[in-house]
This record gives C-alpha cells, structure tokens and sequence, in this order.
C-alpha cells in the first residue's frame, strides 16, 4: 500500500492515465475514420466519459503531492468511469436486449447548450451509428461490453488508489514494533 500512496504522489501515475485515456480514444478514432465504424450516440457518450478520466488525469498531474489537487484528480477519475461504467450497460441493453421491442438510443447527441462538443468538434462528437448494432466484437464482446470491462477496471484500480490514501501512508515500523 505505501508503495500505491507515494506513486500516487507522482506525476509519473496520472501521466499513465492520462496515456491510457489517450490510447483507448486513439482506438475509438481510428474505428471511426480508418475502419469507417460510424458512432452511436452512447459511443459519443462514452466517449466524453473516458475524456472525463483524461481531464482528472490532467488535474492529478498539476500538483499530485496537494492532497486537495490530488482529490479531486481521484474524484474526477472515479466520477467519470462510474458514469462511463453506467452508460456502457446501458448501450449493451439495447445491443442485447431483454424485449426485442424495447426502445433504442436517440438518434442524436445532446449535449448542454454552453457545450455543443458536436458543433464544436464532430468529427469526433457527432453521432450516425445504431447504438443497438453491432459492428465490432474482440473475443466474443462488443465493443460496449469492452467498454465496461474498461471502465470497472478503472474503478477497482481507483479504489485500491483510494485505500492507499488512507493506508499507504503509515509508516513500516509501526508494523516492526509489534
């Protein structure tokens, strides 16, 4: 655990998540515009949540040793994989169905009006897929299936971080004193 708590401390540590964010959007990129797999609006959605972790990432790298800066780094990672954890279930749902007449995803993204992502950027925002097709599997899941895969990790790794906050610090010879 103290090993966890000082890496914690390090900028090294946030600079992994945020390559890790940079990774899985290069792959959500090049499925778009090499593979010509068109997003669904819940892809778009995820999308902006695993961009969430990456803004976290980037708060955590400005000052890790501030317990404050690096609260709200870890609040901000465990905020945005909890949503992009919600909204990958949510898209399997309407990839497997429980009622083969359920309702599908909209058609397009909303985001808030002081945030339009896809008129500011929409080649990587804007939304024309089907979020109930699948059009991508690796060893038998779908992408969203990945998706939540991905995003659970994050938060089993986020709470093991979090237990080395509390944990992580005390020092080794209290333990060699008993």
């Amino acid at each position: 655990m103290h090993f966890l708590y000082t890496f914690s401390k390090s900028r090294l540590s946030w600079a992994l998540l945020l390559a890790f964010v940079i990774f899985f959007e290069s792959c959500a990129l090049f499925f778009q515009h090499v593979m010509k797999l068109d997003p669904c609006v819940m892809c778009i959605y995820e999308r902006v949540a695993m961009l969430g972790i990456g803004v976290a990432a980037i708060v955590g790298m400005i000052a890790p040793q501030n317990p404050v800066v690096r609260w709200v780094g870890l609040t901000g990672w465990g905020y945005s994989a909890y949503q992009g954890l919600m909204l990958s279930i949510e898209h399997v749902g309407y990839q497997f169905p429980e009622f083969p007449w359920s309702a599908s995803c909209a058609l397009d993204v909303n985001f808030p009006s002081w945030a339009p992502l896809n008129q500011w950027v929409p080649w990587m925002f804007e939304a024309s897929g089907d979020c109930g097709k699948i059009v991508w599997q690796f060893l038998g899941l779908s992408m969203p299936q990945w998706l939540e895969v991905i995003f659970a990790g994050n938060l089993v790794v986020l709470a093991i971080i979090i237990l080395a906050q509390f944990f992580g610090n005390r020092k080794r010879s209290m333990l060699r004193s008993r």
